[in-house]
Order: structure tokens, then C-alpha cells, then sequence
């Protein structure tokens, strides 16, 4: 497997959940990682310093809302005057909803599609004048395989796996779709598999380990 020392890795979502704990993989590997939160900076400031203590190169964090188009643009700016690219991107960000689809709200359809969805795209598109090397984009094993109460997500982590596939063909960068099943966060309510497993798989996953082809899924319930 590949080296990853000194690559600059930019984790959509990382304060908290799988998203910190692929940073912290990131960081043992010698990377510079780039960690982003939403609302609560001082559990990206926790997993920054634990970055850090890990082996990180370098780290960066910074506040990221993927439904705000400026905030996206400032971001990827302010990351490549540091760093002058980025090497590896992680779209993780991700927002659920469980209810029927008769019970959600304009503002519940909204939220999970502008952030799993839309948010992702707009990242990905922003990042890929300055990418060099892969995109991993985490959709869920519900974009395989959909279940009712999650219509809704379902509708947006197929929609990822769609839109990984397809910019694949686009470009010459690797772009890879990391399907995790129930995993222990916040969203699940710490039900399912540790989300360091998961975090190893999306690790391995950028270090080439897994014979997929670019566009391709993986799958985590399989791995495991």
C-alpha cells in the first residue's frame, strides 16, 4: 500500500463521529489534516489537538457549513494558500432524518438533500482545481439497500453513490464511495459497529488496498 506521509487530507464533518476518527487515522499516517465542524469547535478543537498528538504533519481547522455556498469557497481557499493543493478529499458530512416521508417537513427534506447531497457536490466541484490524488465520498449502506422511515436518506446516499460513479468517468483523480451500515455515533445513537473501523476501512481505502474500480463501491459490512 501506499505512503501517505505529508498528504494533504481534507475531512468534510470531522469534529465528532466517523469523520474524527478518520482524521485521527489520517494523523498516525504523517498527513496534514484538515478538520472541519459545523456548531461545536470546541470538539474540533479536542480532535485537532489529538491530531496532533497522533503524528499529524500539520493541522488545520476550520468551520464548514456544506449548505453555504461562501463557507465552501472560503474553506478550499483558505486550504490551498496553506497548502498550496489538496491531495485527498473525505465528503462526510451527513445529516438523517428518521420518519415517514408523510411526517417530514419541507425544511427536513431540505436539510438532509443540501447537506448529503447537494453540499457534497458542491465541495467536491470546489476542491477539484486544486485535487491530486482521491476523493472518498461516505454514503451508507442504505444507498445499496433502502428501508422505510429513510426515504428520504436513502434518496441521498443512493444519489452519491450515482454521482461517484459517474465523476469517475470525468477524471483522471480516483474517486471512491465508502458505504458504512450501522455505525456507534451521535446519528445512531452510539447503536452499531465502532466508528474506527469504519475510519481504518476509509484509510485503507485511500492507501489503495481494496481492488475496486475508480467509481466503485466499498462496502464496509462486507470488509468487516
Amino acid at each position: 500500500m501506499k505512503s501517505l506521509k505529508d498528504k494533504v487530507v481534507l475531512i468534510t464533518g470531522s469534529s465528532e463521529g466517523i469523520g474524527r476518527e478518520t482524521a485521527f487515522k489520517f494523523a498516525k499516517e504523517g498527513c496534514k489534516v484538515v478538520l472541519t465542524y459545523l456548531s461545536h469547535k470546541d470538539e474540533g478543537q479536542k480532535a485537532a489537538e489529538n491530531c496532533k498528538h497522533a503524528g499529524a504533519g500539520d493541522v488545520l481547522l476550520v468551520p464548514l457549513d456544506v449548505t453555504n455556498d461562501k463557507n465552501i469557497h472560503d474553506v478550499v481557499k483558505d486550504v490551498v494558500q496553506k497548502y498550496k493543493k489538496i491531495d485527498i478529499l473525505i465528503n462526510n458530512a451527513g445529516v438523517l432524518a428518521i420518519k415517514p416521508v408523510s411526517a417530514h417537513s419541507n425544511d427536513d427534506i431540505a436539510w438532509q438533500i443540501r447537506t448529503n447531497l447537494e453540499g457534497l457536490i458542491k465541495m467536491t466541484r470546489a476542491v477539484l482545481p486544486h485535487l491530486t490524488d482521491t476523493i472518498i465520498n461516505i454514503s451508507s449502506a442504505l444507498g445499496k439497500a433502502a428501508m422505510g422511515n429513510y426515504a428520504v436518506y436513502c434518496a441521498t446516499k443512493w444519489g452519491v453513490r450515482g454521482f461517484s460513479q459517474s465523476l469517475a468517468e470525468e477524471i483522471k483523480q480516483k474517486v471512491y464511495t465508502v458505504n458504512p451500515g450501522l455505525t456507534s455515533t451521535k446519528m445512531t445513537n452510539f447503536k452499531g459497529i465502532p466508528a474506527e473501523k469504519v475510519a481504518q476501512i476509509i484509510l485503507d481505502t485511500a492507501k489503495g488496498k481494496y481492488n475496486v474500480k475508480p467509481g466503485g463501491d466499498v462496502d464496509v459490512e462486507d470488509i468487516l
